[in-house]
């Protein structure tokens, strides 16, 4: 039957029936889906694609051919989606850069079993045909499969479907909702404005499509909040090294003066937090290393000097932090060597000292560590950081109080996508800090992590405060509105005051079990409405 059938009164009806090839349809609506991600942007198409994707789940024959198209619609969304992955595999030399194409389809062959979950139990839970009963269990099931994709083998969280609902940088849009939903439960909700969408289009009320779309168009345009500031001035520091390049010995000296010529106060003695990003600062800053460590390093092989010198740096009244890798030094085959290291942020003092530190907890495989190196190692698989120890991974979300200079939250790189998982359990900070190397990942990864930062600030109603390598860096409020950024491929800095917090959100209080909470309502409220309906 093909998809556009035709009426007797001229008309066109709009999926009538099941199209001709539902398989094809599948694997090509997520990637049209996809495209609503940044920095494309798409996001009226990709709300479209997710509710024509929702149709034919819902016609499908049972919910084994559910779960296949789920399984394709996944497929495609996840390639596309996350592309950016292969640029990662250009910046190392262990591993063919080839084997970064044959990287993005088989995670997203993995990533789409959490779609075909969605959509299989959704058509088990129903009888075959549309209706908003099957649409509110859909959304249930894909809030559901969401979390689950956020920890199961440690999670993979990148883009939920609720990045379609956020504003452009100057406007929230109606990722507003987050504080009330959370972002799982928020894909959910974007789904079901997909579907509605459709809904309309098929029963061809063109006022109702015309007047939905304009609502939706008008939310994600919604005039920004205003902006509160506090009294603690920032500089957030970007040094455009690109990655090809941060880990060549002969440029860190160079490397070092990008950093510190965009970190000198403007006025001396103001009381201010500097911030630099992950794979800044490559000398070694704590003490008790075997003195080879310290020589391989440019701080003129002493951690006590490396952190004066960055005092110097910072000057009076200062507080730096900054990206680091610490050492876990044992004995190791008779000597004492180091037998992992920590992906860290040391916090300094405009006298050199340690006031904080915190280690990364979510690592990245096959970037921090290798899984299963016994067997994977002698099949020529590598890391993709440079070095022969793994990542350790730290003990999780810490808030480091730093006394005048606030409360802060540290989450380095990629740690910053996972809901739920930003502030440590009652202790709420003042403000999130990002650091990242982003310049792995190509044109569409950059702009697709820093708007999964904008998301984490309006959840948890707290300001981001990000510094990259590479870009895009910035300061975002509670509210998600970019206050002031650098561009990806810009050596700068951003001078200003540290945005205000919010106070607690629902989510801050209640974390995914707000977001499981709206999924059981969901289900709850189309299996009683399709029985209502059978009634």
């Amino acid at each position: 039957m093909a998809v556009f059938a035709p009426q007797a009164d001229g008309g066109l009806a709009l999926f009538a029936n099941q199209p001709r090839h539902p398989r094809w349809w599948a694997l090509g609506l997520g990637v049209a889906a996809a495209t609503g991600f940044q920095p494309l942007g798409l996001w009226p198409l990709a709300l479209v694609a997710g509710g024509l994707f929702a149709l034919i789940v819902a016609r499908s024959s049972g919910w084994r051919e559910a779960a296949l198209l789920g399984w394709l619609f996944g497929l495609g969304h996840f390639t596309l989606g996350n592309s950016w992955i292969a640029t990662a595999f250009t910046y190392q030399a262990e591993m063919p850069a080839v084997l970064g194409w044959l990287a993005v389809p088989v995670l997203s062959a993995y990533l789409a079993i959490y779609p075909a979950i969605a959509a299989g139990v959704a058509r088990a839970l129903t009888r075959k045909g549309p209706g908003w009963g099957f649409a509110l269990v859909f959304a249930g099931c894909w809030i559901v499969a969401e979390w689950l994709r956020s920890w199961v083998f440690t999670g993979y969280a990148w883009n939920p479907f609720a990045m379609m609902l956020l504003g452009p940088f100057e406007r929230p849009g109606l990722a507003l909702l987050a504080p009330f939903m959370g972002t799982y439960a928020l894909s959910g909700l974007a789904m079901l404005f997909g579907w509605a969408l459709v809904a309309a289009a098929r029963a061809r009320r063109w006022g109702l499509l015309a007047g939905g779309g304009a609502v939706l168009v008008a939310g994600m345009y919604l005039p920004q909040p205003a902006a509160r500031e506090t009294d603690l001035s920032l500089t957030v520091v970007q040094p455009d090294i690109e990655q090809s390049r941060v880990h060549q010995s002969e440029l860190y000296e160079d490397h070092f003066r990008r950093l510190a010529t965009n970190s000198l106060p403007k006025t001396p003695g103001e009381r201010r937090i500097v911030l630099w990003p992950e794979s800044g600062m490559v000398d070694y800053l704590r003490e008790g290393y075997p003195q080879r460590y310290y020589d391989s390093t440019t701080a003129y092989g002493s951690p006590v000097l490396a952190r004066r010198r960055l005092a110097g740096v910072i000057g009076e009244n200062s507080l730096l932090m900054t990206g680091a890798v610490d050492l876990e030094i044992g004995e190791k085959d008779g000597l004492i060597r180091a037998l992992g290291a920590r992906n860290a942020v040391t916090v300094l003092d405009d006298k050199g000292e340690i006031v904080g530190s915190y280690a990364k907890a979510h690592l990245v495989p096959f970037g921090e560590y290798l899984p299963l190196r016994g067997l994977l190692e002698p099949l020529g698989l590598s890391r993709l950081v440079p070095g022969a120890i793994d990542f350790w991974p730290g003990p999780g979300p810490r808030t480091l109080d730093l006394g005048a200079y606030g409360k802060a939250a540290i989450q380095i790189c990629y740690e910053i996508v996972f809901s739920g998982e930003v502030v440590e359990k009652g202790t709420r900070p003042d403000y999130i800090f990002n650091d990242s190397t982003d310049g792995w990942f190509g044109a569409f990864g950059p702009p697709q992590h820093f708007a999964q930062a904008r998301m984490r600030a309006i959840e948890e109603g707290l300001p981001v405060l990000r510094s990259t390598t590479t870009g895009i860096s910035g300061v975002i409020d509670a509210h998600g509105v970019v206050r002031q950024h650098l561009g990806m491929r810009v050596q700068g800095r951003i001078d200003g005051k540290v945005p205000a917090a919010a106070a607690p959100t629902l989510f801050s209080r209640f974390g995914n079990g707000l977001g499981l909470a709206w999924a059981t309502l969901a289900l709850l409220a189309g299996l009683i409405a399709m029985r209502r309906r059978a009634g």
